[in-house]
C-alpha cells in the first residue's frame, strides 16, 4: 500500500518515522479547510521535514489551465509550517508571519509535491524552506517553486 492509498492518520504510514508525529500533523491538516477543499494529502513526516501532495483539479487552476500561483504558495506555506510543527513543543502550533516564494515553472495535470524543511528552530521563531515539485502523470519530476518562511510557535487552542 502506498502513502496515497493509506487511511489518514494510521500509524503504519510509509514516510512516517514516528506514528505520533504523523498523527499530530495529520490531525492539524484535517482542520485546514482550504487544504481539505483543494484535496491536499500528507505523504511523509520526519523530524523537521514534511511532504504534501496537491492533485491537479479545477480548484487549483488559473485562467490558462495551469496550477495557480496561490495554490502553489499555499502548498509551500503549509508544508513548511508542518515541518516547523514537527519541532515545536507539544501543546503548541505554528503560524506563518512571513514567506517569500519564487515560481520557477508553470504546469498543468499531474500533481504538486511540496517538501518543507526546517533550517533553524529557535524558541521564538522557526525558519523553514519548501521546494515544490511537479509530478507529471508519467512520473517525470520538475522544479516548480521554492519558498523561505518564518514561523512563530503559538499555543494550540483546540
Amino acid at each position: 500500500m502506498s502513502a496515497n492509498d493509506a487511511a489518514p492518520g494510521t500509524a503504519a504510514q510509509p514516510g512516517a518515522v514516528d506514528p505520533a508525529m504523523w498523527q499530530r500533523v495529520q490531525t492539524s491538516l484535517a482542520r485546514q479547510g482550504l487544504m481539505q477543499h483543494l484535496g491536499t494529502r500528507l505523504l511523509a513526516v520526519a523530524p523537521g521535514e514534511v511532504t504534501l501532495a496537491l492533485p491537479y483539479s479545477e480548484r487549483v487552476t488559473q485562467q490558462q489551465g495551469g496550477f495557480h500561483g496561490g495554490a502553489m504558495g499555499a502548498l509551500a506555506d503549509i508544508a513548511g509550517g508542518y515541518a516547523g510543527l514537527t519541532v515545536a513543543p507539544e501543546g503548541m502550533e505554528v503560524t506563518t508571519v512571513e514567506y517569500k516564494v519564487n515560481f520557477l515553472n508553470a504546469f498543468n495535470n499531474g500533481e504538486l509535491h511540496a517538501t518543507g524543511k526546517v533550517l533553524k528552530a529557535g524558541k521564538r521563531i522557526i525558519i523553514t524552506t519548501a521546494e515544490v515539485t511537479h509530478v507529471a502523470p508519467d512520473g517525470r519530476r520538475s522544479a516548480c517553486a521554492v519558498m523561505q518562511q518564518t514561523l512563530v510557535p503559538v499555543p494550540q487552542t483546540y
